[in-house]
């Protein structure tokens, strides 16, 4: 993105699309050790995978800020430059304040197409601005009513080290400025989840510690026809992001899949998601255990494993168990509409985050975004501290593009290794897994020393030391995962398996492999090719004998 005094939010590639992000939420009292979180996978088939940065400034008056779609790159306006800002890296800022979304969409007649202020610059421009989660709520709120609401619908996350944060939004329509919207506070002893699919339902409107709201929800909703019945009965989701078989199966479902893992009364949300019941899930859920960093990363990877829906399992997940699916997500066979499930782990990922806040430190040392690029199953998790300034060259959106490969940029690394993996998914999964876990478990001794060394320096030494460490750490997992993808490369190339120790290759006495190993399919696989191809079958020499 060019950051120039004018600044900008430019991107020509996509973020989201059709039921494209998963968040999750945690509050403190839900956490093992006190964080709040959030977690946010920004998957779009066009979406670059890049560490975004726009450093805290001061401007004079007067000066106005140029707004760029986020999704497009199309110029949508202008609107004033606040005087002080603060430095964002990712989708944190310097006071551990964290906002990620999902699109919803919903109705497409309240798109207002002449307004200014799209999803993304409402979170880059807010994280700019705001210190706090509820600050970021008047700010994003105050922004779409003086600006206009661009965008389709939308659940926001948001979070600070104390509160926990759903902001759910939508627009009024061509030419009618601001939105409807309601923002709930999740129980600190609660995780919640949304995936693309509008999650509140009726609305605590006495309570105002916990919800904030337009003041035209429900009247707007009868205004347009929406809604005829009581303030009490009203429900955001069903009047402006009615359920259909993609909400529940494709979104509702991956909130699921994470819920029945943090408690184990959700399974039987099963039906709800396969759009047998009518029961809804409810907003956030009490854990059965708390909730650590790891936890949320495991959530991130998920793929339904040890369900019925588990991605990795039957004809669609082909010899080797991958879960991969290929496009569309829907397809059509002899007039009957099918689709594929969509899991929170998908290889269109962009970048992806758990942004952990904790309030017992100081803010510039308090904030991580554990940071990755491409399909969360095979990625590393990173620790990016939020007072870091200065963007490593391996995460640069500048560093390659959807179109031009890098050898040096994080997201084709990363991909490369992803990509190989997905024809032989689970012979090579098990190194990727081997590999991520070891510098995943480094980075989390790492970090505890390095927070003991940042609180014993002044704020200035100790951003840059944070600075240094968050740069090195990407740098150094991309290298890794380089030569893990020349690993992968020479040890299974055509199909044939070399032994290997502890990463090395073993040689016999004239330097080539010890042995070579022939996988073979599974006997499940076996079986249905001998049951497609029955005369496949070897014939015996006896046989042969018999010949006409």
């Amino acid at each position: 993105m060019n950051k120039k005094l004018f600044f900008t939010l430019i991107t020509l590639f996509s973020i989201t699309t059709s039921w494209a992000c998963t968040n999750f939420l945690v509050g403190k009292k839900a956490s093992t050790d006190g964080s709040t979180f959030i977690s946010y996978s920004a998957d779009s088939y066009s979406l670059f995978g890049a560490l975004y940065h726009y450093p805290a400034r001061t401007y004079p008056k007067g000066v106005m800020l140029d707004i760029y779609e986020w999704d497009t790159g199309k110029y949508l306006g202008q609107i004033e430059q606040t005087r002080e800002t603060y430095n964002v890296i990712g989708n944190m800022n310097e006071h551990q304040l964290s906002i990620g979304e999902t699109t919803f969409t919903g109705r497409t007649e309240l798109i207002d197409t002449t307004g200014i202020m799209d999803y993304g610059s409402l979170i880059y421009v807010t994280l700019q601005r705001a210190k706090t989660a509820r600050e970021a709520i008047k700010v994003m709120t105050d922004l779409v009513n003086k600006y206009g609401y661009y965008s389709g619908g939308e659940s926001f996350s948001i979070a600070d080290p104390n509160e926990v944060w759903i902001m759910e939004m939508v627009g009024k329509g061509v030419g009618r400025k601001g939105a409807v919207w309601v923002a709930m506070r999740i129980p600190d002893d609660c995780i919640s989840g949304h995936a693309n699919q509008a999650r509140i339902t009726t609305i605590p409107f006495d309570d105002k510690e916990n919800c904030m709201y337009a003041p035209d929800v429900v009247s707007f909703a009868r205004e347009k026809g929406y809604y005829k019945g009581s303030d009490e009965d009203f429900s955001f989701s069903d009047t402006y992001c009615p359920l259909n078989y993609t909400g529940l199966r494709i979104c509702e479902g991956r909130v699921w899949s994470v819920f029945q893992q943090a408690n184990q009364d959700m399974s039987k949300f099963i039906t709800y998601i396969k759009g047998e019941t009518k029961e809804r899930m409810p907003l956030w859920i009490k854990p059965d255990k708390k909730i650590s960093k790891n936890d949320m990363v495991h959530f991130m990877r998920d793929y339904y494993q040890g369900t019925e829906l588990d991605m990795t399992k039957k004809v669609a997940a082909g010899a080797f168990g991958c879960k991969l699916r290929m496009g569309p997500l829907y397809f059509n066979v002899d007039g009957v509409k099918y689709g594929h499930e969509r899991p929170i782990a998908t290889q269109q990922t962009g970048f992806t985050f758990v942004a952990q806040m904790r309030s017992w430190l100081p803010n510039y040392i308090g904030g991580i975004l554990w940071f990755g690029v491409d399909d969360a199953a095979s990625n590393v998790y990173m620790p990016i501290y939020c007072s870091t300034n200065r963007v490593p060259w391996c995460l640069n959106e500048k560093n390659g593009s959807l179109l031009d490969y890098s050898d040096s940029s994080s997201f084709w690394v990363f991909n490369r290794v992803s990509n190989f993996a997905y024809g032989k998914y689970q012979p090579m999964m098990k190194y990727i897994v081997e590999k991520q876990k070891e510098l995943e478990q480094q980075f989390d001794n790492e970090t505890k020393e390095i927070d003991k060394k940042a609180i014993k320096m002044s704020q200035s030494k100790a951003v840059r030391f944070l600075t240094d460490y968050s740069n090195n750490v990407a740098e150094k997992t991309t290298k890794t995962w380089r030569y893990l993808g020349n690993f992968l490369l020479v040890k299974f190339i055509d199909g044939n398996i070399k032994p290997s120790e502890n990463g090395t290759f073993i040689k016999n006495e004239y330097g080539l492999p010890v042995k070579i190993i022939r996988e073979e399919y599974p006997d499940e696989v076996k079986r249905k090719i001998i049951k497609e191809n029955p005369d496949l079958r070897y014939i015996t020499d006896e046989e042969l004998e018999k010949r006409k």
